[in-house]
């Protein structure tokens, strides 16, 4: 099977933890090692991951220089498409013996201007900090900040992927038994001017939307949506939490889920299994079971009844 394996960002990056070079290393090992087995077991796997903490800690270098030498965000995502794909490569590689190809692509992804996200931005990037530090932050670099769980972070516009011209050459590679690695923090975010070429635009696109926009256009059979949560839950984060093992399409977009976590991760889920796949949501130590369905949440138009 033909497998898209979405790797989160804070699989890469726990909470908490130092954005270094070497913290992130020590997870890329450890997200390479539940990639390999994927492909051990006899899939073909592309993967993407996700890029808001990095994204997020390049503007804030940025920030250093004047204004108008700061880098914009669509060449902030593709200096952390490269940087990330660098280490999950190179790890990947090791993890499996070197006895596979492994390559990461730089992905354009092109997005609509008039798309509503650009007046609404939704998308976490950056560190984590209190309230007050967080609105100090804002006012002097004139962000837009929102909660995240306990803490809170800067958020950007978020618009919905369109296309990926660069999925040609994911077919190549994939023909040739090449593992991909591509569509890294949702893509580079392109616009397509009116004589067909291609300008970057100041954004960052969800990584998980990007994922199941390029799994459906590959046909993939699964893709799988990799996190630090075992599974989609009901009334997650209270004493009567549920986890929900099974959903269809139309029972996923029935629930209630937070914007900035979990319900972009259930949109994506739902959009795929629309067309015929079947998406997992899960733990990335678990992403060889959610394959078979004995782990995390499986999306599917012929899932059984939500429990």
């Amino acid at each position: 099977m033909l497998v898209v394996a979405a790797v989160g960002g804070n699989a890469l990056l726990q909470r908490g933890e130092p954005l270094t070079a070497e913290a992130q290393r020590a997870n890329a090992k450890t997200a390479a090692e539940a990639l390999a087995r994927i492909v051990r077991a006899g899939h073909r796997l592309v993967v993407t991951h996700g890029n808001g903490p990095q994204v997020g800690l390049l503007a804030l270098q940025g920030a250093a220089y004047k204004p108008d030498e700061a880098y914009p965000l669509d060449v902030l995502g593709a200096e952390t498409e490269g940087m990330i794909g660098y280490l999950i490569e190179q790890e990947l590689e090791n993890a499996l013996g070197h006895d596979r190809a492994v390559a990461t692509l730089l992905t354009q992804v092109i997005v609509d201007a008039q798309d509503p996200a650009f007046q609404h931005p939704t998308k976490f990037v950056g560190p984590v900090y209190s309230k007050d530090e967080a609105e100090t932050r804002a006012k002097a670099a004139n962000w837009t900040i929102a909660e995240d769980g306990q803490y809170w972070r800067r958020v950007v516009p978020s618009p919905k992927p369109v296309e990926i011209p660069d999925l040609r050459v994911v077919r190549l590679l994939l023909d040739q038994g090449v593992i991909v690695i591509c569509a890294g923090g949702g893509g580079i975010p392109v616009l397509r001017r009116p004589d067909d070429s291609l300008i970057g635009v100041e954004a960052v696109i969800d990584k998980d939307a990007a994922s199941a926009l390029l799994a459906a256009d590959l046909g993939a059979d699964v893709l799988l949506l990799l996190t630090d949560v075992d599974a989609v839950y009901q009334g997650f984060g209270t004493d009567a939490a549920t986890a929900i093992r099974h959903l269809t399409p139309e029972q996923g977009r029935a629930l209630d889920m937070p914007e900035g976590s979990m319900g972009p991760k259930l949109a994506a889920a739902c959009d795929f299994a629309d067309r015929g796949g079947i998406a997992g949501i899960g733990r990335l130590a678990d992403a060889l079971d959610l394959i078979g369905g004995t782990a995390g949440t499986s999306i599917s138009v012929i899932a059984e009844a939500a429990k």
